[in-house]
C-alpha cells in the first residue's frame, strides 16, 4: 500500500489550496531553477532511470520518448504537447489533476520541455473540461506572474510559453496526430505515420505529445529521484498511478496507488469492496473502455494491475480507468453500448474503421436481442480482426478489442439469448396455431 508521503497528488480531492500558495505549501515549484541548471540530458537520463511508461494508454517510455527529440535544432522550433483531451469513456483521472492539483502539470510542463528544447507547451483539453480549463488557466496566469514561467522562467534564462487550447469535445483528437492537426484549426484526423511528431508534429517542427499525468509527476520524479519512483510496482511497470475506479463497488474513487497492486486490495482498501460482495462480481474492464473486459473470478483471484500482467492476459491497463460490473449487468448491451460510442467517434477516414464500427455496432444490436443467428457470433469475431490493426490509429483497435474480449469470455452467455429467443419464437408459433 502507498504511504501518504509518497504520493505525489497531494490535492487530489481538493482538501487543500489549488493557488500558487497552495501548491508551495505541498512542496511544488521547490528548486525548480536548480532542476533546469542541472541540464537537458541529466533531465532526460534520470527519467529514463525512473522507469515512468507513459500514462496516458499505450505505456511507452516517457525518457525513451523525449530523448527522439532532435539534440541540435535544424532551425525549427521543438514544442511539447500535453493531451488532456481525456474522452475515453471511463477515464477521469486527469481531471482530478487539472482541476485541484494544476500547478503539478505546469511545473512538470517547464521542466519536460526544456528537456526538450522547446520554448512553447501547448496543453489541448478536453471540449467538455470547462471548469478544469478555468482551474488550469488559473494556474498559468499564477505561475507568469511569480515569473515562474514566461520570459527567464524561474530565473533560470530559459524563455517558456505555456498556452491551453479547447477542444471541441471529440474523441479522436486524443489520437496524437489527430490531436496536432486540430490544434493547427484542421479537421482532427489521425495523420500517417511516418512522419512520427519527434521527426514533423506541430506545425512540421519536432514535437513530443505527452498524457497529463506523465508530464505532473515529473518534477517530483526529479526532486525525489529516480530510484524512489522505480521502488513502488513490478520491473518494467513501475511508479505511482492514478487508478479510477467506477461501477458496481461500493465507494467508487479516484485513487494514487503503486503500481502493481492486486486488484482485490486495490478494491477492498478504497472501494469498500465489490457491490453485494465479491461473489456478486461479473465483470472488469480494467483500463478504459477500448481493453477487453476480464471475468470476475480471474480479477479477484489472480490480477495485477500493471500492464505486463493484463497484457499477458490479452488485456490492457490502458488509462487505468477500471471499470466494474456485478451479475446484474447485462454484458452484451454494455459492450454493445461501446460498439455504438465506438462508431459514433470514428472519423471516417480509414475504410475498414468507417464501415467496421457500424457493422459492428449493427451485429452487436441483434445479439443483445438475441434476435441473431449462433454463427453470427464468429462472423463477428472475424470483422473485429479485419478491422484491429488495419487503420490508421488506434481507434479501429478500441472498437475490435472490447468485443473480443465479449466473445473471448461470454461467448456462452450470447448463444443462451440467441437459443432462448428461438425456442421463445418456436413456442409462440405453436401456442399462434
Amino acid at each position: 500500500m502507498l504511504k501518504d508521503e509518497d504520493r505525489i497528488f497531494t490535492n487530489l480531492y481538493g482538501m487543500h489550496g489549488r493557488t500558487l500558495a497552495g501548491a508551495r505549501a505541498r512542496g511544488h515549484w521547490d528548486g525548480t531553477a536548480g532542476i533546469l541548471e542541472k541540464g537537458r540530458d541529466w533531465i532526460v537520463d534520470q527519467m529514463k532511470a525512473s522507469g515512468l511508461r507513459g500514462r496516458g494508454g499505450a505505456g511507452f517510455p516517457t525518457g525513451l520518448k523525449w530523448s527522439f527529440m532532435p539534440k541540435e535544432s535544424d532551425g525549427r522550433p521543438s514544442y511539447l504537447v500535453v493531451n488532456a483531451d481525456e474522452s475515453e469513456p471511463g477515464t477521469c483521472k486527469d481531471r482530478e489533476i487539472m482541476r485541484h492539483d494544476p500547478h503539478t502539470l505546469v511545473e512538470g510542463c517547464l521542466i519536460a520541455s526544456f528537456a526538450m528544447q522547446a520554448h512553447a507547451c501547448y496543453i489541448y483539453i478536453r471540449g467538455e473540461y470547462i471548469r478544469e480549463k478555468e482551474a488550469l488557466q488559473a494556474a498559468i496566469d499564477e505561475a507568469y506572474d511569480a515569473g515562474l514561467i514566461g520570459r527567464n522562467a524561474c530565473g533560470s534564462g530559459w524563455d517558456f510559453d505555456l498556452y491551453l487550447h479547447h477542444g471541441a469535445g471529440a474523441y479522436i483528437c486524443g489520437e496524437e496526430t489527430a490531436l496536432l492537426e486540430s490544434l493547427e484549426g484542421k479537421k482532427g484526423m489521425p495523420r500517417m505515420k511516418p512522419p512520427f511528431p519527434a521527426g514533423a508534429g506541430l506545425y512540421g517542427c519536432p514535437t513530443t505529445v505527452n498524457n497529463v499525468e506523465s508530464i505532473a509527476v515529473v518534477p517530483t520524479i526529479l526532486r525525489r529521484g529516480p530510484e524512489w519512483f522505480s521502488g513502488f510496482g513490478r520491473p518494467n511497470n513501475s511508479g505511482t498511478k492514478l487508478f479510477a475506479i467506477s461501477g458496481h463497488v461500493n465507494n467508487p474513487c479516484v485513487v494514487e496507488e503503486a503500481m502493481s497492486i492486486s486488484f482485490e486490495e486495490l478494491i477492498e482498501r478504497h472501494c469498500g469492496g465489490i457491490r453485494g460482495g465479491w461473489d456478486n462480481l461479473k465483470a472488469v474492464i480494467p483500463g478504459g473502455s477500448s481493453v477487453p473486459c476480464l471475468p470476475g473470478k480471474i480479477m479477484q483471484e489472480e490480477a495485477i494491475m500493471d500492464f505486463d500482467w493484463l497484457r499477458e492476459q490479452r488485456s490492457g491497463l490502458g488509462t487505468a480507468a477500471v471499470i466494474v460490473m456485478d451479475q446484474s449487468t447485462d454484458i452484451i448491451k454494455a459492450i454493445w453500448r461501446l460498439s455504438k460510442f465506438y462508431k459514433h467517434e470514428s472519423c471516417g477516414q480509414c475504410t475498414p474503421c468507417r464501415e467496421g464500427t457500424g457493422w459492428m455496432m449493427r451485429v452487436m444490436d441483434r445479439l443483445v436481442k438475441g434476435e441473431a443467428e449462433v454463427e453470427e457470433i464468429d462472423m463477428l469475431l472475424d470483422v473485429t480482426k479485419q478491422v484491429e490493426g488495419h487503420t490508421i490509429c488506434a481507434l479501429g483497435d478500441a472498437a475490435a478489442w472490447p468485443i473480443q474480449g465479449l466473445i473471448r469470455h461470454f461467448r456462452d452467455e450470447i448463444e443462451d439469448r440467441i437459443k432462448a429467443q428461438k425456442t421463445g419464437r418456436v413456442s409462440a408459433a405453436v401456442a399462434a396455431e
